[in-house]
């Protein structure tokens, strides 16, 4: 018979080995940051090596704990999943889902169909808007959030990052798949998309300018250059594709139109860009149809695949 730690001990330390934190898996968990490191001790004593270096600060994992940590993240997920299939009921119901505008419109509408085909008793309520909505007070069930790090206070997941790439319409630059160099760029109209102020790193052609003028040295004010600015990235996206302008655009928005050559990478020079992170608040009644969502999203990004040039 196998001989396995208490339940107790493995929840412990998934959460705080999640969190990099006893305090927020002692929030997840309903315990007290003291009964987390009593657990993860109990654990450490089970396994006979240090699980976690306590000091100095931040909290991170031994090896030991580095090679344990994916498999039990892994499995309790799997027993969710399993146990959600199984439960007469458990996936019926709606999710309320928000994202953004345009994440919603280009990645999880296309995708909606192939949810419908693996999920048909669980409906989706989407949610597009670029409001931030409040899942505490129950507007929603999960939110697909667009952050440069983590957002705090939730249970959160990366889905994926993009990376913000030089693209235009062939019908603008030409087939012949040529790089272009920042004083042929600037024969072109620029699109620009609108960022809030306070994000200094923002993805646009000043930013572009910025990293290209370190590389280069004959780089033209690109940014003063601009023939159209949209503030709705949609907008953006749809004139880039249109042949109406080259823009900087998230790849993980404009895939569709990587892959099928709609739109070409015309610079080597990328820009980085946000995670996008599914995320629910901790304890919800609808565990079993997240972690069914959440699942299904993640197996959908992984089959996507982008030429980094």
């Amino acid at each position: 018979m196998r001989k396995l730690p208490p339940l107790t001990e493995l929840r412990a330390f998934e959460a705080a080995a999640r969190h990099m934190s006893f305090k927020m898996a002692a929030a997840e968990l309903y315990v007290t940051p003291t009964a987390i490191s009593h657990q993860i001790k109990l654990f450490e004593r089970y396994c006979g090596r240090a699980l976690f270096r306590r000091r100095p600060r931040p909290l991170k994992l031994t090896t030991a704990g580095e090679q344990l940590f994916p498999v039990i993240r892994d499995g309790f997920e799997t027993f969710a999943n399993v146990l959600a299939a199984v439960r007469p009921g458990a996936m019926g119901g709606r999710l309320r889902i928000t994202a953004t505008n345009a994440f919603a419109a280009r990645w999880l509408v296309p995708r909606l169909p192939n949810w419908r085909a693996a999920h048909s008793r669980l409906k989706l309520d989407i949610l597009g808007t670029d409001a931030v909505l409040d899942l505490a007070a129950g507007e929603a069930d999960i939110a697909i959030r667009y952050a440069r790090r983590p957002p705090p206070g939730h249970h959160c997941i990366e889905l994926t990052r993009d990376i913000f790439r030089v693209v235009a319409s062939p019908r603008l630059v030409g087939n012949q798949g040529k790089l272009l160099n920042p004083t042929e760029l600037a024969n072109f109209p620029l699109i620009e998309i609108e960022w809030p102020s306070t994000d200094l790193d923002a993805p646009n052609w000043q930013r572009w300018q910025t990293l290209a003028r370190r590389r280069l040295k004959r780089v033209p004010d690109l940014a003063q250059l601009q023939s159209l600015a949209f503030r709705e990235e949609l907008h953006a996206i749809e004139a880039a594709i249109s042949g109406q302008g080259i823009a900087i655009c998230s790849d993980v928005l404009v895939a569709p139109e990587l892959a099928s050559g709609a739109l070409v990478q015309v610079s080597k020079l990328t820009l980085p860009g946000y995670g996008f992170y599914l995320v629910y608040r901790f304890g919800h009644p609808k565990l079993a149809s997240i972690s069914a969502f959440s699942t299904w999203a993640r197996s959908t990004q992984k089959n996507i695949c982008i030429d980094s040039g």
